[in-house]
């Protein structure tokens, strides 16, 4: 089980931090440091700024909204950074929720997974060097009764592996049919099948395996003494989650908390949160809804639930650890004591 980290939010402050951060990450061997595109930065800038920092370390986007970008823009902007970073880019993309896309991107959001298909059609045109002529439900190129004509982007054919962002069903079963990797979230190593049932059932349909995917999974993690109070910091994140990542109606996080186990609190922290009561929300989310997804707690109890992940199938673990340490020496070292931990796993 390889490693992955997070960059920190990229601001004037900190831009040499953000630069040492992954640096000593490179050094340390961590396969992977993902940009995130967020409420303040798009995913690609900072990696163009660190393309020529760093000379090893895979660097991707965690992810790019298919919403924000055309999909020709989006393998454009996919096939500079595959140049800038020397072959070391991941196109990790998404389709976010509807909050985001209709509320910032002017942009309607179904149909997220229609969309996320002809995306990676078109950009896998685009990377092989062919002529784009596209007749989809969401995309056609060139436009019917347009003056457009089918363009074939002026580039070499490259190879950059895509990595897909999904916890609905169908789109698991999508990334498993096609995709180099899977990014996921609200797993736990204790109910892997809530995820990995529907991109094995995709893999099989597509005739490959489970294994032919980069099975990449974020995890809150923190060491220390302190469990009750770390778990007890973490619930209105999970409580943010059931009720403010989407809407009443469509809410991934939510449906993926329901199949590992869990629908009666899912549901429960979801009314709550909807009606304003955020507070009870967050106290509402039982411990296991912590502790059973992320990684927190006493180095022993660290090093038992890392081996937990690598035991469960993960293959790339995504260390969250904005939570844990401020960006700067402490985080740095927790880095370096997780390095040492998973040596022995």
């Amino acid at each position: 089980m390889q490693l992955a980290i997070e960059l920190g939010r990229p601001n004037p402050k900190n831009l040499q931090l953000n630069v040492e951060w992954v640096q000593l990450a490179e050094r340390l061997g961590v396969a992977i440091a993902f940009s995130a595109e967020a409420w303040w930065s798009d995913a690609v800038t900072p990696l163009a700024y660190l393309a020529d920092k760093t000379n090893t370390i895979k660097l991707a986007t965690g992810i790019m909204q298919t919403t924000a970008r055309t999909p020709a823009m989006t393998a454009m902007t996919a096939l500079t950074l595959h140049d800038l970073t020397g072959g070391r880019f991941i196109l990790g993309l998404g389709a976010s929720g509807p909050q985001v896309v209709e509320g910032l991107h002017s942009t309607r959001y179904h149909p997220p997974l229609t969309r996320t298909k002809e995306t990676i059609d078109i950009c896998r045109m685009v990377f092989c060097g062919e002529k784009i002529n596209y007749n989809g439900k969401v995309f056609q190129m060139p436009l019917p009764d347009s003056e457009g004509k089918s363009l074939r982007i002026d580039h070499e054919p490259a190879d950059i592996p895509i990595y897909l962002a999904t916890l609905g069903q169908k789109a698991l079963v999508y990334t498993g049919q096609t995709a180099q990797g899977w990014l996921g979230t609200s797993f736990s190593p204790d109910h892997p099948e809530a995820h990995f049932q529907y991109l094995s059932e995709g893999a099989n349909k597509a005739g490959r395996s489970l294994s032919d995917l980069d099975l990449c999974v974020s995890a809150r993690i923190e060491i220390g003494e302190d469990v009750e109070g770390m778990i007890d910091r973490r619930r209105p994140a999970v409580a943010f989650n059931m009720g403010g990542m989407g809407s009443a109606d469509t809410n991934f996080y939510n449906d993926a908390f329901k199949r590992a186990g869990y629908a009666n609190d899912a549901k429960a922290i979801q009314s709550l949160w909807l009606a304003g009561k955020r507070a009870a929300a967050a106290e509402r989310v039982p411990d296991e809804m912590v502790t059973e997804f992320q990684i927190l707690g006493t180095e022993e109890m660290v090093r038992k639930r890392l081996a937990r992940y690598k035991s469960a199938g993960v293959t790339t673990l995504k260390l969250g650890l904005d939570g844990a340490a401020p960006l700067g020496p402490a985080r740095f070292e927790l880095l370096e004591k997780i390095i040492d931990i998973t040596k022995d796993i």
